[in-house]
């Protein structure tokens, strides 16, 4: 008789179907990573900048300058601009839910440990803006583009952290989490105010009345974003459109629209709405939204003119300076002396060099700094690019710097475990624990 390890089972047919839905989870889930948001960002990032300085140069600003309009609904817009008016709505809609869960459930729902993150944050958008101000000021250039180096890129700073931060404290992520999502509703408060031309309080009217509905369905009637998608994606829509029609920046709706998905589980409920729905909105921000924008927003041609311009004009510097210096400066600054001098602690587990790297990752402003560079020099078609390309200049040597700092912080942080580590600085007083020595 033939042992059972010498029989052959014929194996059961695959099925097709089950197949190609572990296949769109196994996507999903990969898109939903930190370090494969990031990385998407950064390959649409090269591919846009081999575009604009190859020999498909013309072809390239022949597709993003081409305009795609639908009369009926009063939109004539350009390839580009659908993807940082439409597009990048869905990427400000997965952050107005992830602020509204750091206000409700997460770290901005404690004052004691919100305070130093919330402050650097301010501190973080602060000083860019003044150095950014003070050399055009010095220059002669256009103060237009005052607020470009304000913003953090939330999906390229942590996708950063997730790649070279394996070894680090979880506190860090939380810290740069928390200072990013203040950081970006500043931004949008900013574009909100500074950049709303023509508004048109019907449409702006109609929006608002549109959120309402929103909330009022959500809240009240009716459940669950799966089960009523053909509900509240066509409201979605309609509330874009309405809201670009105000003359406020259409991506305004999706921050609005994510902070009023409730945030806290219901009794008989395992996940908040916020939470479901932010879990399956995700993959297509980091996976489609966002690279889509980087792929029309980053291609800048690339000379020597342009280069030069880093140095040599007032505008393409202050972003420069007003990312890498001023971000650093800004975050590390504020947060130290608020730590030094009143009651407010980091958490037990990080150490001053974790937050100097932390700084020097919130001056990757990628995604929302080149929005703002584009809405503030709308009209000066060169200078745009110049910009744009001490945007990604600034960011590039940000992340590059944070790396190592963070790299050698992580190769450090066996023996600081060994050594018992939590203690220092950050888990004392602000009076005492300054003066305890930085790993």
């Amino acid at each position: 008789m033939a042992s059972q390890d010498s029989l052959s089972f014929p194996r059961p047919p695959s099925d097709p179907r089950a197949d190609e839905e572990r296949n769109r989870r196994t996507v999903a889930e990969f898109l939903r990573l930190e370090a494969s948001g990031g990385l998407l960002l950064l390959i649409a990032a090269a591919v846009a900048l081999v575009l604009a300085n190859s020999p498909l140069d013309d072809t390239y600003a022949d597709v993003r300058d081409h305009h795609l309009a639908i009369p009926a609904l009063g939109l004539d817009l350009s390839v580009g601009h659908w993807a940082s008016d439409g597009l990048l709505a869905v990427f400000f809609f997965v952050a107005g839910i992830e602020l509204k869960r750091e206000l409700v459930a997460g770290e901005l729902r404690r004052p004691a440990t919100a305070v130093l993150p919330v402050v650097a944050a301010i501190g973080g958008m602060a000083v860019p803006a003044l150095i950014s101000v003070a050399v055009n000021g010095v220059g002669g250039g256009d103060q237009g583009g005052w607020a470009v180096p304000m913003a953090t890129d939330i999906a390229f700073a942590l996708g950063v952290l997730a790649v070279v931060g394996r070894r680090l404290p979880s506190a860090l992520r939380v810290f740069l989490l928390t200072l990013a999502v203040v950081d970006d509703l500043i931004a949008i408060i900013v574009i909100a105010i500074f950049f709303t031309s023509g508004l048109d309080l019907w449409a702006l009217a109609g929006a608002v009345a549109g959120l309402v509905l929103f909330h009022l369905l959500h809240h009240r009637g009716v459940r669950g974003w799966h089960g009523a998608w053909y509900v509240y994606v066509p409201l979605a829509l309609a509330i874009w459109v309405l809201m670009a029609n105000s003359g406020i920046h259409a991506t305004i709706a999706g921050v609005a629209m994510g902070m009023l998905l409730r945030s806290v589980p219901g009794p008989l409920e395992k996940q908040s709405p916020a939470e479901r729905v932010g879990h399956l909105v995700h993959p297509y921000s980091a996976g489609i939204a966002v690279p889509l924008f980087a792929l029309f927003a980053a291609g800048v041609p690339v000379s020597g003119d342009t280069l030069s311009s880093l140095v040599s004009e007032p505008e393409p510097l202050g972003a420069a300076l007003g990312l890498l210096l001023g971000k650093t400066i800004g975050v590390f600054g504020t947060t130290y002396l608020v730590a030094r001098f009143t009651r407010a602690r980091l958490s037990p587990t990080l150490r001053w060099p974790d937050v100097f790297g932390g700084a020097l990752l919130a001056g990757i402003g990628f995604t929302v700094s080149l929005l703002i560079t584009e809405l503030s020099f709308a009209d000066t078609p060169a200078l745009e690019e110049q910009v744009k390309a001490a945007v990604l200049a600034g960011s590039l040597c940000a992340a590059l710097i944070a790396s190592a700092v963070l790299l050698a912080r992580g190769r450090r942080q066996p023996r600081a475990a060994d050594d018992g580590g939590g203690g220092g600085e950050g888990g004392a007083p602000a009076g005492q624990g300054t003066s305890a020595p930085s790993r």
